[in-house]
This record gives structure tokens, sequence and C-alpha cells, in this order.
């Protein structure tokens, strides 16, 4: 039997013996395994690389090659993506947004490996980002295209994508809750009792894999320095106000330094801006390599200022335990930068870890600045400080406070401070959105109305494609032509609009048929009226490039039932009638909401 002869044998057979629930629910677990070895072999692979390009560096001053590893790193990654990949693999958990409100959930095959080896060579050689995004990536590539290969509906495919997002949130920070909640929050996947269970089963078996290879410890050691006191409160409120300022710094820094980048045009300038800007930032603040856990680690469990000082191992700032805090405000102040600098130069990783990794130094910081000027005569503990500034800034950063929660406990173990963990998540959440309506993620496809979110009718429209509604004509008319040839056009349509377009095509107008009826059947006037002098000017026009949220505004701005579509050059592209939107939401909204 040949293997085209065995897979349709076991789409056969499938459809045989099993519902569309059971077969997803299936698949769903092996998204799960498959996305957990996923993530576990790129945990390996950065860790080794970085083993073998530092593991005989001096902790005493700087280290100059430090100059060197990033820019190679980024290089590589560059060459891998242009000559290999041929494909753009950044912004991950933006692409999944945008694969699953304009794609039909549909991710190309490559990005179930690409990710992965990209962003081993760029966090390895010392790129400032993390690699949970490419690997969240990974295991939504993976769902995508198991669905494709067993033919699911696009509700599955969805639902598929969101099980690879959740089973790698999972597997690759040891969180299972963490997973499903992050699909929820960020994915924007609504919960109903059908997609629940492929969603707990991802998560679990992912979770379940990871914990079988490297063991149930959380991904970063913590011990509870202080139990959860009320008179902390105060603190704990003022550290998620400024963790939604930090995340607001960090957002906001980094479009602005990406949109420098995108400027530049060409990839090799892109490469020596990036790779300038990283190199040298690596070679002060070694902190800023790779994804930073061993900084976060430190300030988790440090216990005291002898601690503390080792972050300032490997560079110029060694010896002098006193600078600790000038260090870590150099951190919070360049990391965005570091972080920019990596992808924009042409690397490949997320901003979860880089999310963390601020969280944590900002938490660290907050908390030692109240103890020195001794706010409120009430000390706080670093330790579980830190902890909640990594929630904190996650939280504002992704716009999703309960991911922030729920991740950081499962992370660290610290469920003691759930409280703290939620004032903070809450308040970085609701001073960032006092100034960003959308996460980092979200914001480009918001611009753009290409953004899936909770709201029904907004997630209906978005779902929906203009090609689904344009009715594209065969036929147009010339200024010149004649009442006759009009007549010849209706005699051989359904039609009762007809465009009028000039030799290049470009629309200028409209032939209504009840603006024409009377005068139709009179031979007579065939020859003495032009189409320019029965054409009209439709109530609006509508670009091919709008999203169907604008196309329903303008239909009830003003109130007509066919507009036509033209494209940037003002090409006739089609007409859509009200009819046929009604009738392709109906049919959407029936596919969405079925469970």
């Amino acid at each position: 039997m040949s293997l085209r002869d065995l897979y349709a044998y076991i789409l056969r057979w499938r459809r045989r013996h099993l519902s569309d629930n059971q077969f997803v629910l299936i698949v769903s677990f092996f998204v799960g395994i498959f996305t957990a070895l996923s993530g576990l072999f790129l945990k390996w692979l950065i860790a080794r690389i970085e083993e073998l390009l530092t593991h005989e560096f001096v902790i005493t001053g700087g280290n100059w090659l430090y100059l060197v590893y990033p820019v190679v790193g980024i290089y590589l990654t560059m060459l891998f993506i242009r000559y290999v990949v041929r494909d753009d693999i950044s912004h991950g958990v933006t692409k999944i947004l945008f694969a699953i409100a304009r794609k039909q959930s549909k991710i190309r095959l490559h990005n179930t490996w690409s990710s992965v080896v990209a962003s081993a060579i760029t966090i390895g050689f010392g790129g400032s980002v993390g690699a949970e995004a490419p690997i969240v990536l990974t295991g939504s590539a993976i769902g995508s295209n198991l669905g494709r290969a067993f033919c699911l509906n696009n509700k599955q495919m969805m639902l598929l994508v969101g099980c690879g997002a959740a089973g790698a949130v999972a597997g690759i920070f040891k969180a299972p809750i963490a997973g499903l909640v992050f699909v929820l929050e960020v994915l924007m996947i609504d919960l109903t009792m059908t997609s629940l269970l492929p969603l707990l089963v991802s998560c679990v078996t992912a979770a379940g894999l990871t914990f079988a290879v490297s063991g149930t410890n959380p991904v970063f050691e913590f011990h509870l320095q202080d139990a959860f006191v009320v008179n902390r409160i105060p603190a704990y409120i003022l550290l998620g106000i400024v963790c939604g300022l930090v995340a607001l710094y960090f957002t906001r820094t980094m479009n602005w330094l990406e949109g420098i980048f995108r400027r530049l045009g060409g990839r090799y300038r892109r490469f020596l801006l990036g790779g300038a800007i990283l190199s040298l930032l690596i070679f002060l603040l070694p902190s800023l390599y790779g994804e930073g856990y061993d900084l976060i680690s430190l300030l988790l469990n440090g216990e005291g200022e002898a601690d503390w000082a080792t972050a300032m191992d490997r560079s110029f700032f060694y010896g002098h335990p006193e600078w600790l805090l000038g260090y870590l405000f150099l951190i919070i102040l360049f990391k965005v930068f570091a972080s920019t600098a990596t992808n924009g130069g042409g690397g490949c990783g997320g901003i979860f870890a880089p999310s963390l990794f601020l969280g944590c130094v900002s938490g660290f910081v907050f908390s030692r600045l109240w103890n020195i000027y001794g706010v409120l005569d009430l000390s706080v503990p670093e330790r579980n400080f830190a902890m909640l500034g990594m929630c904190g800034l996650m939280s504002g950063v992704m716009h999703a406070p309960l991911t922030g929660i729920f991740l950081i406990a499962e992370l660290t173990g610290g469920y003691a401070l759930f409280m703290p963990l939620m004032i903070v998540a809450v308040g970085s959440y609701l001073t960032i959105k006092a100034f960003e309506p959308h996460s980092i993620y979200a914001m480009r496809l918001a611009q753009r109305g290409e953004l899936l979110t909770h709201h029904t009718d907004h997630a209906i429209l978005t779902l929906m494609s203009m090609d689904s509604v344009i009715q594209h004509y065969d036929e147009v008319l010339y200024p010149e032509q004649t009442l006759a040839d009009v007549a010849r056009q209706v005699a051989d349509s359904k039609n009762h609009v007809f465009p009028v377009v000039n030799r290049q095509m470009q629309f200028i107008g409209a032939v209504y048929l009840d603006d024409i009826r009377h005068l139709i059947f009179r031979t007579e006037l065939y020859r003495q009226f032009q189409v320019s002098q029965l054409m009209k000017q439709p109530e609006a026009t509508l670009s091919i490039n709008d999203g169907m949220d604008v196309v329903v505004s303008v239909f009830d701005r003003t109130r007509a039932w066919t507009l036509p579509v033209v494209d940037s050059q003002g090409v006739f592209v089609g007409f859509i009638r009200k009819s046929t939107i009604l009738t392709v939401y109906r049919q959407v909204l029936t596919d969405f909401s079925a469970d």
C-alpha cells in the first residue's frame, strides 16, 4: 500500500468511526506532544550554543567576544531566512492572530521548524529576545498543518491553532493553566465546552511530557521571602502602576525603533544598525545576552548585596556593588533597544522573555528604592517584588492580566502570593490600557481592521473577506457607448447596475437599470443617448483594501444597496451588494457559533 493509499484509508476510516469533536481531541493530543518536543529541543539547542560560546569568559571584566557573537548570530539567521526559509518569520504571535483573522487559520508548513532553527541561532549567539514566541508559532503551525492534512473545517482549524499555542506555553513554561488562559486572552479564541477540552488536552499533554523529561520543578526556583500582609497593599498598587508605565515605555519605544528599521530599506543596512546596537549593549551590559534567565534566577533567589552584585559579572561594573541599581536601571532603559535591534537587524525571537526579564528587574529596583528611602516606614521583600514585577510587565505588554497571574504563579511556584499577583496585574493592565488600547501583538492588526476579538459582531466581520462579497463583472460600459449597447447588455444580464469605466479600466460611474427602464424599450432613442448621459455617481466608492467593518459602516452611512469597489489605482474590481454581505455574515456567524 502506497502512502497516498494509506492516507486516503485513514481519512475514510476516521469519517466512518469518529465524529469531528472526537477526532479533534485526538489531534490535539498529538499537537501537545509535538509542540512539547519542539520546545524541549529549542531550549536544549539554545543552552548548548550559549555554553559553547561563553563558558571560558572571564567574570572580572569585559569580554570583547560580546562584540562579535551577536553580529554573527544575526547574520547567520538572516542568511538562513533568506536562502533556506525564503519567508518572513518574525512577529510570531502577530502572525498567528493574522492567520486566524485573515487566512482561515492556515499557517505555512515551514513554520513547524523554521522558527526553532532561526531563534536557536539568534538567541544562542546572544540575541536579546525570547524563545517562547517562536515556539508558540511552531505549535500553532503544527496544529494548523495537522488540521489541513485531515481536511478539517475553518473553526476546527482555528481551535487546533489555539491548541498549538496553548501547548507551547504550557510546555515551555511548565504552566498548563497559563497556556489555556493565554489562548483566551491573547489569541482571543472564545471558550465553549467544545473548545475547552482540546485546549486542556494539549496543555496537559505538553506540560506532562515536559515534566517527564526535565522534572517537575518550576522553571525558576523561588523561595517565598514573606507571606502576603495587608499593609503592603499600597506598595503592590504602586508597583502595578510602575509596571504599566514601564510596559508603555517598552511598547512605544519598540514601535518607534521598528519604524526606524523599516525606513532603512535594505536588509544589510538593517543588519549593520541592529548588529552594532546589540553588540555594543551586550558588551557594556552582559545581562542583556540571550534570554536573561540567569539574572532572573539571581534576583528571585539572591540573599543579599553580595549575591546581587554578581549580576555585574563579565562586565566593566564588576567589583562595584554600589553601582548595582545604576546597572539595573540601564538594563531597564536599554532592554527594548537590544530586543528591537535583534529582530530589526534580521534575528528571530519574541518578547515573552524580554517581558519577564524587564519585569523582574523593574520589580527588584522598585523594592530596593522603596526600602532605601523608607517609604511609609515599611520594608518590602525584594525577591517577592522581583517576581511580582514579572507578572506586572507581562500583564501590561500583552494586555493579559490573567495570563500574567497564572503564568508567574506556575513559573515560580509562587501560589502563596496570588493576591499580590492579582493587584499588580490589574494595576499594570489598567495603567497601560489608559494609553494603549491594544497589546503589542495586536496593535498592528487592529490598525488595519484585521484583529479578531471577543466582540462577536466585530469578530464575524473580521473573519469575512472582501473576495467573499464582491460580485465581479465580465462586461463593462464605456462613456462613448450608446443606449443600444446598454440595452444589449441589459438583455443578457440579471444585474441592475452596470459599471462605466475609461480605457484604463478606471471606474468613473454606473448606470442603474431603474433610471433607464423608461428608455430601454424605445428603440428610436438608442442612438440619441450615450452612456455618459445615463450614468450616475454612486453614493460612495469602496477600496479593495478596506476591512469589512469599514464596508459595513459605509453602507450604513450612505444607505446604499450597491457600491463599487476599486483598487489603489482606481481600477474597477466589482460591486458589493448589501444583501450579499448579510448572506455571508449569516453563514460565517452560523459556522462561528456552532458547537
